[in-house]
C-alpha cells in the first residue's frame, strides 16, 4: 500500500492532536487530585497539630483519664465487632 504525503501528514495530525488531548485530559486530573490531596493534608494538619497541641498539656492525670477512655473505646469495639460477627453467623443459619 502507498502512503501519499497527504495521507501521511493526515496520521501524522491526529496521532500529534490525539497525544496533545491526552496530555490535556491527564493534567486535568492531576489537578484534581493534587486539589483533593492538598484538602486531605490540610485536614491532617489540623488534626496533627490538635494531638500535637494535646500531647503537649499531658501529665500523670490527663495521662490516665486518656489511658482509661481508650480502654473503653477498645471494650466497645471489640463487643461491637463480636456482635456483627454472631449476627453473621445467624444469617448464615437462617439462610440454610
Amino acid at each position: 500500500m502507498n502512503i501519499t504525503k497527504t495521507k501521511f501528514a493526515i496520521v501524522l495530525a491526529i496521532v500529534i492532536v490525539g497525544f496533545g488531548i491526552g496530555i490535556y485530559l491527564q493534567d486535568l486530573k492531576h489537578q484534581e487530585s493534587t486539589e483533593a490531596a492538598w484538602k486531605a493534608n490540610r485536614y491532617n494538619l489540623e488534626r496533627f497539630n490538635q494531638i500535637r497541641d494535646y500531647t503537649i498539656k499531658l501529665n500523670a492525670t490527663n495521662w490516665r483519664l486518656m489511658r482509661d477512655s481508650i480502654g473503653q473505646e477498645l471494650d466497645s469495639f471489640i463487643i461491637l465487632r463480636f456482635r456483627k460477627e454472631v449476627d453473621s453467623l445467624k444469617a448464615l443459619e437462617n439462610n440454610q
